[in-house]
């Protein structure tokens, strides 16, 4: 069962999940990647540091998730989805700008 977050209230609801989410990108060769990350809000954009292989996944395939897991069985996940792109920078390393697109709180149920 899924429960549409408005991008408004998507902050407030980032802070209920303690664990990080996992960022799901896909490569030229189809193949999905999951990687945990940290987020931090800049503004309306979450900013994620990236590896190199995740890295290269979304500067050829900008669409990605975001997913905080249910912190209990039976509780509900956030999936987020959006678009990103790479940024690099001598101090910060690389990471990824994250503008969300859409959300739900999801349950799976019996």
């Amino acid at each position: 069962m899924s429960v549409p977050v408005s991008l408004g209230e998507l902050p407030e609801q980032v802070l209920r999940f303690v664990l990080g989410p996992y960022l799901i990108t896909v490569g030229s060769d189809r193949t999905p990647r999951a990687t945990s990350v940290l987020v931090r809000w800049r503004g309306d954009v979450l900013v994620a540091g990236l590896g190199a292989r995740t890295a290269a996944n979304v500067r050829e395939n900008g669409a990605v998730t975001l997913l905080w897991p249910a912190p209990a069985p039976g509780q509900h996940a956030l999936i987020v989805d959006g678009s990103a792109a790479v940024r690099e920078s001598a101090d910060a390393g690389v990471s990824a700008l994250i503008r969300p697109e859409r959300a739900v709180l999801h349950v799976t149920r019996d």
